[in-house]
């Protein structure tokens, strides 16, 4: 897949999550926001005000933290189709 075509297919796939109206599972919203912020680069501190979901946001990067950020493109679209789209 060339670099344009991912670029796409990852706006798209974020687009559609923030589109999405029913509750998602915590887990799930994890992994999204890991591979959302490896693929973008951005490696800030999480911004909650809430210290245990800032821990949470943490663990799942810690996690990730192997990922590179074209790889957590994939990831990310996969895990949009896989849960997400073909649930519809």
């Amino acid at each position: 897949m060339t670099s344009d075509k991912l670029n796409t297919k990852f706006s798209e796939a974020v687009a559609f999550v923030n589109d999405f109206t029913e509750p998602l599972p915590a887990d799930l919203l994890l992994k999204l926001y890991a591979y959302y912020r490896i693929a973008n680069e951005n490696f800030n501190h999480p911004g909650s005000s809430t210290p245990l979901i800032n821990a949470f946001k943490a663990n799942a990067l810690i996690q990730a933290k192997d990922v590179k950020p074209k790889q957590a493109m994939k990831l990310y679209i996969a895990l949009v189709d896989k849960e997400l789209r073909n649930k519809q």
